[in-house]
């Protein structure tokens, strides 16, 4: 995440942007009344729309100290189904399954950022962070769950067990994290530091622990929320079976993609692109992680290769464009009328999973004795949550019928809080460590 930083923008300059943000969605609201709806052709222009007014947002929240990514986001929510109707919910569902290009571009992104060495030397501290933040957190957004239940319809008449089993279910859901959010702020502030290494160590190294945690967590409380079934080793075997082949996959890929480099490394890009597509499909279909695989991938390149620059250039080539695509379509993906209904349970579980990341990590830094520096602050970049989140309330709400769209529901208001306030918090964080380019 190297880089220079950019010179102070002017006062005139941005009221041009202003203007032109205005123009943007002018254009687009008097587009969207004249033209008819075709699908593949709202596509394209939601894909336009939503770079030229993520990029003209994100340039005004600087105005403000705001990340880009909250501008990507306040785009997305303004042109969105639930505001001004520029993007419509079908187009964006079809942007969402796009992208899966994005993520696995970030993943690998991210997992070529990863340097053995440096992970060794804060081994303690992501240790400790992990095994704090999996045990700790979880049981305080379990307990914070169970303290707001009386407020939730859906869970009214419900036994204790069940309800015990729901909470553990949502503490899983509380400890994921966002690799997409921490590498739009590295990408945006060219970080680096203390602050940075152990964020990137621990967030790129969360879907592991998510993955079996979850099993752990399936195989607890599927007697209870499943009339007649019993304690199964099959989701265990299933996280193994995933984990170990992601890992697998991922090592090939990244021993491919380094004679790739040596003796081509042109058109990159158009392979990147294929392979970020098709494989995430393909994987997805057997039962791997993709964002897994992308890491390890990454994390292969860099640490047994000389080609990661290379790696990493042509991926910083598209970034602006997959970033803003991205979180621009996962600001028109919040519902906000569900999250006007559900703010007050929702913000208190918000609330109760920023105290847990934080008291976690408090007490998981003075066991590894950590600066003083990732002590105070090293919480702020696990706040985030995006896609894996989301994914991960389907996948639950899907194997319980019992919790159907109502806990999906109540996951996506969560989770569109943590998206809003997260990337503020740790742009935050790294503004006032000085590991931003902008503060050397």
């Amino acid at each position: 995440m190297s880089g220079a930083a950019t010179a102070p923008k002017s006062l005139a300059l941005r009221g041009v942007q202003a203007m032109a943000l205005c123009a943007v969605f002018a254009m687009a609201f008097a587009t969207s009344r004249m033209v008819v709806h075709a699908p593949a052709a709202a596509t394209v222009t939601a894909v336009g729309f939503l770079l030229l007014a993520g990029v003209l947002a994100s340039e005004l929240c600087e105005v403000v100290g705001l990340p880009h990514l909250s501008g990507y986001l306040l785009a997305g929510i303004v042109a969105g189904p639930h505001v001004l109707h520029l993007v419509e919910h079908d187009t964006v569902e079809t942007l969402t399954r796009v992208n899966k290009l994005a993520l696995s571009l970030i993943a690998l992104a991210g997992g070529a950022e990863l340097r053995l060495d440096d992970l060794k030397q804060g081994m303690k501290s992501l240790a400790y962070a992990t095994l704090f933040q999996s045990t700790l957190a979880l049981v305080i957004c379990v307990g914070s769950f169970v303290l707001v239940a009386p407020y939730l319809p859906f869970l009214k008449g419900l036994g204790t067990g069940t309800l015990l089993g729901i909470a553990a279910l949502w503490g899983v859901l509380a400890i994921t994290r966002s690799p997409a959010a921490l590498l739009g702020i590295l990408s945006q502030t060219r970080a680096q530091g203390p602050l940075t290494r152990f964020a990137l160590a621990f967030v790129m190294s969360s879907d592991v622990v998510v993955i079996i945690v979850l099993a752990l967590t399936f195989m607890l409380v599927r007697p209870l929320l499943v009339p007649g079934t019993t304690l199964a080793l099959a989701d265990l075997y299933a996280a193994g079976h995933e984990i170990l082949g992601s890992v697998a996959i991922g090592t090939t890929f990244g021993l491919v993609l380094i004679v790739y480099l040596k003796l081509f490394g042109r058109a990159l890009l158009v392979i990147l692109v294929a392979l970020g597509l098709g494989l995430s499909e393909v994987l997805g279909y057997l039962h791997f992680d993709p964002l897994l695989v992308f890491i390890i991938a990454g994390l292969v390149v860099q640490n047994l290769s000389k080609q990661a620059d290379k790696l990493l250039h042509a991926i910083e080539e598209t970034g602006s464009v997959v970033y803003v695509v991205f979180f621009a379509t996962a600001g028109a993906h919040l519902d906000l009328p569900l999250l006007g209904r559900l703010w007050p349970v929702a913000l208190a579980l918000a609330g109760a999973r920023v105290f847990a990341t934080y008291i976690s990590h408090r007490l998981a830094s003075r066991m590894a004795q950590d600066p003083p520096l990732l002590t105070k602050l090293g919480w702020t970049p696990l706040v985030s949550q995006a896609g894996l989140a989301l994914g991960l309330a389907g996948v639950i709400s899907g194997m319980f019928p019992v919790l159907g769209l109502p806990f999906q529901s109540l996951a996506i208001a969560v989770v569109a809080i943590n998206e809003m306030v997260g990337p503020v918090l740790f742009k935050w964080a790294l503004d006032r460590s000085g590991e931003t380019q902008s503060s050397h």
